[in-house]
């Protein structure tokens, strides 16, 4: 199909990115984003408690403004050569819907409730919801976490929605149901108003909502009763899922009129932002694509006739195609990456910008500069056994064994230590985290052949990458894309509206390649290996004082 065009739309943490890309080179013709920018304020969320949550509008006005803009910067006529969208979204981010699959915030008397919005990733108000739903999944016969590591989660779906329900009457009796956000957007531009025909990511709902063929779907009435009867609500919400390659339908005529596109453009599911990542990434069998941004995403395939019959403990689930279909996809992670040094940054600036109001547009060109200089003078450290130590558990732990009541530890301070070494241990963190994640996977079973990093700091922090070569001792490539998730994304448009029959074809036409390749320094990786020890000590030491 020559000459034809895709756009990947990828709803990020703080913003949404949206990619015009050439189906036949890969080429990207136009892209823009756009801030949230009730998000921006910080509006509904509350660090203090972990409250995060999104306002539905911040996701639909970004989608037109970002689409439009991408298109802007395209040559003239490419609009009309756009054969399909599709979306890859954070996750587990559910929000809850009418009878229409209307957003409760988006509903009359509901538009500031918080609880009525979609609850971020992030959000961790569901801890103790979560540890229920491990205490009676653990306790009941079949277990229903078996497939999403043994560990449910408190960034999870069903988790999210037992907390809301408990704490708010008015949401409780109002939800028709609970939609992923990378449920909502497909059904927003096909103009889907029917919950009955509105298409589940097997990605979502296999990783995040206990979804499984076994048991015929999502846990049993008899199960969610357990934790709640008020649950038992939503335990036909839906029964089948879908692979992302399936379309979820055309665009409506009035999605079709705001964009300016044609009015055949396929729409196709979404997924989540990692797993259409690792795809724009170019993920094969037994690659793991780390996906870093404010979190990380540790996603793997491998042939379900090699990997299919294991339970690898601690991860995010294991799923039949939820990265590639026929696959078997498995995620991991850690719950806070550009997060910790964004807490630094703030920490060290915080002040100043309260101390010298006049002089905003000054420190904010500071601020602009601080990681980088940063990482400059720590790669000159020299390397010393008492080096503070530090967790990379800031916002708890996703991998190995989710527990996100945990707090981070830094050890080894004194009146000597400055900011650099504070710096040079969060990097050194983030890197023990990874390789944590590493190991559960081959003690497992599972077989890692290389490391593929892609994102935001893995294109701009060499400092963190040739760390993370160290400490893993493998080498780390760097994928070209600066937008790989919504690469991903444009790849899944380009199978959904039938320009390839399957994702390798995809793969191989619109890859971005990689940039780079950090070689583990061996002078390096005894020290390293000596201090991921330690870590693993610091870890078991800080973990009993959060039981």
């Amino acid at each position: 199909m020559e000459n034809s065009f895709v756009i990947g739309v990828d709803f990020g943490t703080d913003s949404v990115r949206s990619l015009v890309v050439n189906t036949q080179t890969g080429q990207e013709a136009g892209s823009a984003v756009h801030y949230y920018p009730r998000w921006q304020k910080g509006l509904y969320c509350d660090p203090a408690t972990q409250q995060y949550r999104q306002h539905p509008l911040d996701y639909l006005e970004g989608l037109e403004h970002s689409i439009r803009e991408a298109l802007q910067q395209c040559p003239p006529g490419t609009a009309a050569l756009v054969k399909g969208i599709a979306v890859d979204t954070t996750g587990s981010t559910p929000g809850p819907v009418d009878e229409t699959g209307t957003p409760l915030a988006l509903v009359p008397g509901f538009e500031e409730n918080p609880n009525a919005m979609f609850v971020l990733w992030k959000d961790h108000t569901a801890n103790k919801e979560a540890a229920l739903i491990n205490e009676i999944a653990h306790s009941n016969g079949m277990d229903y976490t078996q497939y999403s590591g043994g560990i449910y989660s408190s960034e999870w779906y069903w988790a999210k929605i037992l907390h809301v329900i408990t704490t708010d009457d008015t949401v409780r009796e109002k939800a028709a149901s609970w939609v992923e956000h990378c449920d909502w957007i497909p059904a927003v531009l096909t103009g889907n108003k029917s919950l009955g025909t509105l298409l589940r990511s097997r990605c979502a709902a296999g990783h995040k909502a206990m979804w499984h063929a076994s048991w015929g779907g999502l846990p049993p009435r008899t199960f969610l009763e357990k934790l709640s009867p008020a649950l038992t609500k939503y335990d036909q919400s839906y029964t089948d899922t879908v692979e992302a390659t399936v379309p979820a339908g055309t665009i409506s005529a009035a999605w079709a009129e705001k964009l300016g596109l044609p009015q055949d453009v396929v729409i196709g599911t979404g997924a989540f932002d990692a797993h259409m990542g690792a795809v724009g990434g170019g993920i094969q069998s037994y690659s793991l694509c780390k996906v870093i941004g404010t979190s990380t995403c540790d996603i793997l395939v491998a042939p379900m006739e090699e990997a299919g019959h294991l339970f690898v403990k601690g991860i995010c689930g294991q799923v039949d195609g939820s990265v590639i279909p026929g696959m078997l996809g498995l995620e991991a992670g850690q719950s806070a990456y550009g997060d910790v040094f964004a807490w630094l940054r703030k920490l060290i600036m915080g002040p100043m910008y309260a101390l010298l109001p006049d002089e905003q547009d000054k420190l904010a060109a500071v601020e602009g500069k601080l990681l980088g200089y940063l990482s400059a003078q720590a790669q000159q450290l020299p390397l010393k056994d008492n080096d503070p130590l530090a967790l990379d558990w800031f916002n708890g732990r996703r991998t190995p064994d989710a527990n996100h009541t945990l707090k981070s530890t830094i050890t080894g301070l004194h009146l000597g230590i400055d900011a650099v070494q504070v710096f040079k241990a969060l990097v050194e963190a983030t890197a023990f985290g990874a390789q944590s994640i590493a190991e559960r996977f081959q003690k497992e079973g599972i077989a890692i052949n290389e490391v593929i990093a892609l994102g935001g700091v893995a294109k701009k922090s060499g400092y963190a990458m040739q760390v993370l070569a160290d400490v893993m001792n493998r080498p780390i490539r760097i994928v070209n894309s600066e937008n790989a998730c919504a690469l991903g994304a444009a790849m899944f448009a380009a199978v959904a509206a039938g320009v390839y029959p399957d994702i390798d074809q995809a793969q191989q036409a619109m890859t971005s390649g990689f940039e780079t390749t950090w070689q583990p320094r061996q002078e390096n990786v005894a020290y390293y290996a000596a201090r991921y020890r330690k870590f693993q000590e610091l870890g078991a030491i800080t973990e009993k004082l959060y039981v």
